[in-house]
């Protein structure tokens, strides 16, 4: 696929997403086209990530770390294969956000992706590491949106801090959904907010809700990110739809119909 310089700045513009100036290295400039349809051809981001280590490395900027950040996260969600593979790729995101920052303190793009590996990395570690890393995932979320309100990926962020997050510790399920609403809001056709708000309305007991924000989802006819539209939040909404089904055949007391006996083992003349 060839594009323009000018058509990859556009494309970010449609995830809701601040432009980053010219970069040095044209592996950002390809990202910003790869990260919405890998899908196409998952291997690249083999090739993109290991040049824009190197790049990194070379003759670093922010642009270049917030590239490395946000092909660490897509990496180790759609690319790694185990836990360490995971992991390490979320631990890198994580440290070139903080480079990222580090020369750029106000890009909401270099806090964004410094939050999401930070979340990935304490989902992925359990145990006590998402607490103790708590605190920078909401901070990360909570700088993104000061610094950029209408970014939609801020509100995911933010909303599925609040979402997943114990009441106890601060999280909030009306809050995480004014938070994907918000950010439906600014871009209708930003999947991963809808997924999110289906999650929220799930466990608020709100079942034919989430239900019908999934149909959406699965029926989006120009998704924001056709990659993640197709490789991660599809399958995911599926999943959800069989699951929320069963839920609310629990709810109602209909007991699935068992099947008929199986005529071939139950006859008598054989």
């Amino acid at each position: 696929m060839v594009r323009t310089a000018l058509s990859a700045v556009a494309l970010l513009l449609a995830l809701g997403l601040p432009g980053v100036a010219v970069a040095r290295s044209p592996l950002v400039g390809e990202l910003e086209i790869l990260a919405m349809h890998y899908n196409e051809n998952p291997a690249r981001l083999d090739a993109v990530k290991d040049g824009l280590e190197r790049a990194a490395q070379q003759d670093p900027d922010a642009e270049t770390w917030i590239a490395l950040s946000r092909v660490s996260f897509i990496w180790g969600d759609i690319r790694a294969t185990t836990v360490e593979q995971k992991l390490a790729a979320y631990a890198q995101g994580r440290d070139a956000g903080r480079q990222a920052i580090a020369l750029a303190p106000r890009s909401a793009l270099a806090h964004l992706f410094y939050g999401i590996n930070t979340g990935r990395l304490g989902q992925t570690k359990g145990l006590t590491q998402p607490a103790f890393l708590l605190p920078e995932v909401r901070a990360a979320a909570q700088t993104t949106l000061a610094l950029d309100p209408a970014m939609p990926a801020a509100y995911a962020l933010a909303g599925t801090v609040d979402s997943e997050v114990p009441t106890l510790l601060g999280g909030s399920l009306g809050r995480a959904e004014e938070l994907f609403r918000k950010g439906l809001e600014l871009d209708p056709h930003f999947t991963a907010l809808r997924i999110g708000l289906a999650k929220v309305l799930r466990r608020q007991g709100r079942l034919e809700d989430a239900q019908r924000e999934l149909r959406l989802l699965l029926d989006e006819p120009a998704p924001t990110n056709p990659a993640e539209w197709t490789m991660r939040n599809i399958p995911e909404a599926r999943v959800l739809l069989e699951t929320l089904g069963a839920e609310g055949r629990t709810r109602l007391g209909v007991q699935p119909r068992p099947l008929p006996p199986d005529a071939m083992r139950t006859r008598t003349d054989r």
